[in-house]
């Protein structure tokens, strides 16, 4: 019986504990604070990696344990690296105001391919808010990510958003090291 009572006692302080939680967690978002940040630090045990994009363009997540170099198409990078410079986000009926940024950082990724009309077309594709070519990027780059990080860190490096809403790489900022030129230049 006594073990009865500290079970149901040691219930009913976890209980407390957690309208604790529920209301800092509350008030840390009235503050502004991201989720992104309230995660990692409720789950230490899965830190959020760096995001380092390297002067060659090349995607790199960087933890304490380890480093992994993040495959993508040209195009599929091209896309990531667009909306990872836009913290803001995009709305994708507004994608064709950012189809020459797309295309000036495809060339970045892939400078001696120039333009090729079969290029041109995808870029055109992808930044037409009536096909879906914007969504299968996306799909693509949330697999990468879910393939290296567990599923509650990886949707904080994929593109996301609700429908008629901004879409958005929704990763805490302190977290992505640029070390290129972007050709938007917005100071990163």
């Amino acid at each position: 019986m006594k073990q009865f009572i500290s079970k149901e006692l040691e219930h009913f302080h976890c209980s407390i504990l957690l309208d604790e939680v529920k209301e800092k967690v509350r008030r840390l978002k009235a503050y502004g604070v991201e989720d992104a940040e309230i995660i990692a630090v409720m789950n230490e045990e899965e830190l959020f990696p760096q995001l380092v994009v390297t002067k060659d363009y090349v995607i790199v997540l960087l933890s304490d344990e380890k480093e992994v170099k993040v495959e993508m198409e040209p195009l599929v990078k091209a896309v990531y690296l667009l909306f990872l410079s836009h913290p803001e986000g995009i709305v994708l009926k507004c994608l064709p105001d950012y189809r020459e940024e797309l295309t000036a950082l495809y060339l970045l990724l892939r400078p001696n391919d120039g333009l090729t009309d079969r290029i041109k077309k995808s870029i055109w594709d992808v930044t037409n808010p009536t096909l879906n070519s914007i969504n299968e990027k996306c799909t693509r780059i949330r697999k990468i990510f879910s393939a290296i990080l567990p599923p509650n860190v990886a949707k904080y490096y994929a593109i996301s958003g609700k429908r008629g809403e901004a879409k958005k790489i929704d990763l805490v900022r302190a977290n992505v090291i640029w070390k290129c030129k972007l050709p938007n230049s917005q100071g990163l």
